[in-house]
């Protein structure tokens, strides 16, 4: 597998402060924390790992964001995580992770390349590994459904504790239907500003009439000013520095302290 994610010269931050880290705000660190704890509950009992698949009703949505943080996230409390971009008509995580688009999905899917040969593991966490979408095929949707995709998320799902699939929009293509069969439940992301009561509506219908298991839905882009600034959020979220310093020499301070 090849290294990725490693600081480069013109690369202003690393992956995990660009997309997941300290240095994001507490509310959203938690947000992502209690995504991951839902899911050890939304698909209970399983033997092999779980496959998540991961879309939106329309483009620019945050799903691939989203994808990325919650692989994150999983990897960086212990478990072992596989990111799917699965999106092979147009690929956000090459441009995100800062990777090659080639050799990736489609390559595995069309019989060019192993699936080790198109993994990437990531150096920020020894628990994280990517395949991105690969070169665009004539068919991404004949290729997400092929016997080659079971095959290959089921080998995932025996050696990954979490296989987290980043899908095209379902109102944009077939692709997230298609590949449902495939997997143990769907998120569904919106994004405050931009899903349409309509488009979600019609989203979750499709879910639902092709069988989909919906596992919940993931709202981002909204911010509320006022919460953010009360000071009751802000002691609260001096528990991340109480929590960093645990096990120091020097006393942490008081989440209720004032200079």
């Amino acid at each position: 597998m090849f290294d990725f994610l490693k600081k480069k010269k013109h690369d202003s931050e690393p992956f995990a402060n660009r997309v997941f880290d300290g240095k994001v705000n507490f509310a959203m660190t938690e947000a992502y924390n209690f995504l991951r704890a839902s899911l050890k509950f939304a698909i209970p009992n399983k033997k092999n790992g779980k496959v998540i698949g991961i879309t939106s009703p329309c483009p620019h949505d945050g799903k691939s964001y989203t994808s990325t943080n919650l692989a994150y996230s999983l990897a960086k409390n212990g478990h072992s995580v596989l990111l799917v971009d699965a999106d092979m008509r147009k690929s956000a995580l090459a441009s995100l992770l800062n990777l090659p688009v080639s050799p990736g999905l489609s390559n595995i899917l069309s019989g060019e390349t192993e699936t080790d040969e198109a993994t990437h593991f990531a150096v920020v966490n020894q628990n994280l590994c990517v395949i991105i979408s690969g070169d665009f095929p004539p068919n991404p949707a004949e290729l997400i459904e092929s016997d080659r995709m079971k095959e290959m998320l089921e080998k995932a799902a025996e050696k990954y504790e979490y296989v987290i699939i980043d899908l095209p929009p379902v109102m944009s293509v077939a692709d997230p239907l298609l590949v449902s069969k495939y997997i143990d439940g769907m998120i569904v992301v919106l994004r405050h500003g931009t899903s349409r009561k309509k488009n979600v509506q019609n989203a979750v219908r499709q879910l639902k009439f092709a069988g989909v298991h919906i596992i919940g839905f993931v709202y981002n882009g909204y911010r509320h000013s006022s919460f953010y600034k009360s000071s009751e959020y802000k002691n609260y979220s001096n528990y991340d520095e109480i929590y960093n310093n645990y096990g120091n020499n020097e006393p942490a301070k008081s989440a209720d302290s004032k200079k």
